[in-house]
């Protein structure tokens, strides 16, 4: 099944594909989330469009938006606020939604990188190096205190 297919099963059009896309591409290319406006303008496309394929986005768990539904929050694995997990990719820093996504940006970046954040038990510092898509620490253990089919019941907690 193509992936156009698979988004109209969820809920989306091949225009929110492209919303999709042209606003992750310009939060990579910007190093922070852009506007509906700004999708917008390169889009050629009304900013109120943007925001009405935001929503669908938001509702098919493609992006977050903020509780106003009007600005990014999360465009998985980047971050739109700082948070915890900060992570030096493509020669700039970035922040992840948690950890898992803070090797995410690494990967979305196709870049090496350089995570920064504490361990969330004893608050010491942990910082881990990737490189050619591998994490320099083989002895690190990622756990999830909310089981994955409840991620998204709130995924800003998550």
């Amino acid at each position: 099944m193509s992936t156009v297919h698979v988004a109209i099963l969820i809920g989306m059009t091949p225009e929110d594909i492209g919303v999709r896309n042209e606003t992750y591409r310009l939060f990579a290319e910007r190093g922070h989330a852009p506007s509906a406006d700004d999708v917008a303008a390169t889009m050629g496309a009304p900013a109120r469009e943007v925001r009405q394929a935001w929503t669908r986005l938001h509702d098919a768990h493609a992006l977050v938006l903020n509780s106003e539904g009007s600005e990014i929050l999360m465009a998985n694995p980047f971050s739109a606020v700082p948070t915890p997990y900060r992570v030096r990719a493509g020669h700039r820093w970035w922040y992840a939604n948690c950890a898992w996504d803070a090797f995410g940006v690494c990967a979305a970046l196709h870049s090496d990188g350089r995570i920064e954040t504490s361990c969330p038990d004893c608050r010491e510092p942990l910082t881990v190096d990737v490189i050619d898509q591998q994490p320099q620490k083989s002895s690190l253990v990622f756990h999830c205190y909310v089981p994955a089919r409840q991620w998204w019941d709130d995924i800003v907690f998550t």
